[in-house]
């Protein structure tokens, strides 16, 4: 898995791409204007790098040509921005950004571009040809780890129908409609939290909802999707 930087000024893009990520395996860093994005890349070299483009210190498209200048340029970058123009994005394209998400940005399209990004080799100029100097102990600005991998926890089964009494599996059938859905759909996703090892993209996927409204659903249930809870159970 990579370990991707994420520049952006709004706490909100950053701690749900830093989710989304996360999910997916990778290492990331997060950075919240372009000062603390150079230390980042001053610190380590990123296996890619999301930079945002409206920025109140310094915008990612001037952040990107001073990597450029600097010989800091070797890894591919990926624009992003909700009000850029077609003009903007071919500038950054120009300069040597790989691509451009517009947000807001679609789980799919995110994911696609990343794993296109990873797999590309990156056309580096003449300036980021030259060797970096970079520190030789040094620790991440902000990380998140990468879950340990081991085995899927195995989800229980239902209990068995019982005769004699109106339930289906464990949900009663004579109480009003809107408590058995309740407790149908809690049933539904915590089997799915626990088959995916709570990884809230693939429960996305497996649910056919977007994370936006599962996590809404799920706060809704009264039902924890933290990582944080189900490495407690185990």
């Amino acid at each position: 898995m990579a370990r991707i930087l994420v520049v952006d000024d709004e706490i909100g893009i950053r701690e749900l791409l830093s989710e989304i990520l996360y999910d997916e395996g990778h290492t990331v860093e997060l950075a919240e204007n372009a000062a603390q994005a150079r230390q980042a890349r001053l610190r380590a070299r990123p296996d890619l790098v999301l930079l945002d483009i409206w920025m109140p210190d310094t915008d990612g498209v001037s952040l990107l040509k001073e990597w450029a200048s600097q010989g800091l340029l070797d890894m591919p970058v990926i624009m992003m921005s909700g009000h850029a123009t077609i003009d903007t994005a071919v500038e950054a394209t120009r300069i040597g950004a790989i691509d451009f998400l517009e947000k807001p940005i679609t789980l799919q399209k995110l994911l696609k571009t990343i794993a296109s990004g990873l797999a590309r080799p990156v056309v580096q100029s003449a300036a980021a040809r030259t060797p970096e100097r970079r520190p030789e102990h040094t620790q991440p600005l902000t990380t998140v780890p990468v879950p340990e991998m081991g085995r899927e926890p195995v989800p229980s089964a239902p209990p068995a129908p019982q005769t004699g009494n109106s339930l289906l599996g464990s949900i009663a059938l004579d109480q009003p409609l809107r408590d058995a859905r309740d407790e149908f759909e809690r049933i539904y996703f915590e089997y799915h939290l626990g088959r995916e090892n709570h990884s809230m993209t693939r429960v996305s996927e497996k649910t056919g909802l977007e994370r936006t409204h599962l996590y809404r659903k799920l706060k809704q249930l009264g039902i924890d999707a933290s990582r944080k809870k189900q490495q407690q159970q185990q």
